[in-house]
């Protein structure tokens, strides 16, 4: 057990399988269950952690320290963790950063996240990698190991939750109509249009640096439910249609298929993650559920149109099949591990998609372009 976790309290986290680790609380008591899944960024947790995308799963981060930076409130993609749990191995005995907030342990305690430390996350890893995704359990109440397995076991499925509905806006609002939240991460260095185009953006679980890289591109941005009907959002008459990221089984969000299909009728339509599985479903595709999924921010992507590789973040657990592609998709993208679908394009409308994420938060910016591309596309230009 690490000293550097700073605390006695025991805690377990139990496998459905049976497979138990023993480690220490780093976060708040009780019990917490999900999905497990592992995440290979060396830094950016706290963008980890709030990321909606991870909305019923318990996350486990595989570089062997975290919590040295601390935990700042720029940088949320959301307003609270939305991760059921947090799986460590060794946590910083100090945090060192001016623009800290508090420490990730009180963070966690804060917004009552359960989460386990001192650990072996390699074993772990390697467990989950050979075995695949699974349901799992922290218990940081005292609860032996009998209990754990028990509520591992007893969890639901990610595909029984309504996950998008967790997590999407229940109001339409406009993101930043003044630029003061997004111009600083660098729309000074942008050319931004004359006349600043519409985007109509569905939240499945939108991260605020898609928001932010929008706005910072000058173009406004009205943020709608996800079970907005299509004849809803044309009455803003936007330039184009936004789908976003989001938790959980694309396949199960059927009116967001038949809504997809009716907006790329009569708007450019482009999306990001569970945007990108939702655009392929409305158009005859047909998706799969990944053995352990791809989340990290080293995930490498070749663009098929230039033969450029990217290095992309990542973070789904479900991908698009290549086998009986519709003739009407083509595949702009490749992810080069698994060679799994990363991106496609409509061949006659105006639809591109991508399964990475471009915001990236935590993650390298290699796709980043792919804003830009989104923008000339609405001034006529792509």
């Amino acid at each position: 057990m690490a000293a550097s976790q700073n605390t006695t309290n025991p805690a377990i986290l139990a496998l459905e399988d049976g497979r138990v680790f023993h480690g220490i609380s780093i976060g708040a008591l009780g019990n917490s269950v999900g999905e497990i899944c592992f995440n290979t960024s060396m830094s950016g947790y706290q963008e980890v952690l709030t990321d909606p995308s991870y909305r019923g799963q318990i996350v486990t981060m595989t570089y062997p320290l975290i919590g040295n930076y601390g935990t700042g409130v720029e940088d949320g993609e959301s307003d609270r963790p939305q991760v059921s749990g947090f799986v460590i191995e060794e946590l910083s005995r100090l945090e060192s950063n001016w623009r800290s907030d508090e420490s990730l342990p009180d963070y966690l305690r804060k917004h009552s996240i359960p989460a386990i430390g001192g650990i072996d996350t390699r074993s772990l890893t390697r467990h989950l990698r050979t075995q695949g995704a699974m349901r799992a359990c922290i218990s940081t109440d005292g609860s032996d190991e009998a209990a754990a397995i028990a509520r591992a076991k007893g969890a639901p499925k990610l595909e029984e939750l309504d996950l998008v509905g967790e997590v999407s806006t229940k109001s339409v609002y406009e993101w930043d109509p003044k630029g003061k939240e997004s111009f600083p991460f660098g729309a000074e260095r942008l050319e931004r249009p004359s006349k600043e185009p519409l985007v109509v953006l569905y939240d499945f679980g939108v991260k605020r640096n898609i928001l932010r890289l929008l706005r910072a591109h000058g173009v406004r941005v009205m943020v709608v439910p996800s079970d907005t009907p299509a004849e809803k959002a044309l009455e803003f008459n936007p330039d184009g249609i936004f789908l976003s990221n989001g938790p959980g089984d694309p396949a199960v969000l059927t009116a967001a298929h038949e809504t997809a299909r009716r907006l790329a009728e009569v708007k450019p339509v482009f999306g990001i993650c569970l945007g990108h599985q939702i655009l392929s479903l409305a158009f005859g595709a047909s998706t799969f559920k990944l053995k352990f999924g791809h989340r990290g921010a080293n995930q490498p992507v070749q663009d098929l149109r230039s033969g450029r590789v990217l290095i992309t973040s990542q973070n789904h657990g479900y991908a698009v099949k290549e086998e009986g592609l519709p003739q009407d998709l083509e595949i702009t993208h490749r992810h080069l591990n698994d060679g799994t679908v990363a991106g496609i394009s409509h061949r006659t409308k105006m639809v591109r998609a991508v399964q990475f994420h471009p915001e990236a938060s935590p993650g390298p910016r290699d796709s980043a372009p792919f804003f830009q591309e989104f923008v000339e596309v609405l001034k006529g230009q792509g």
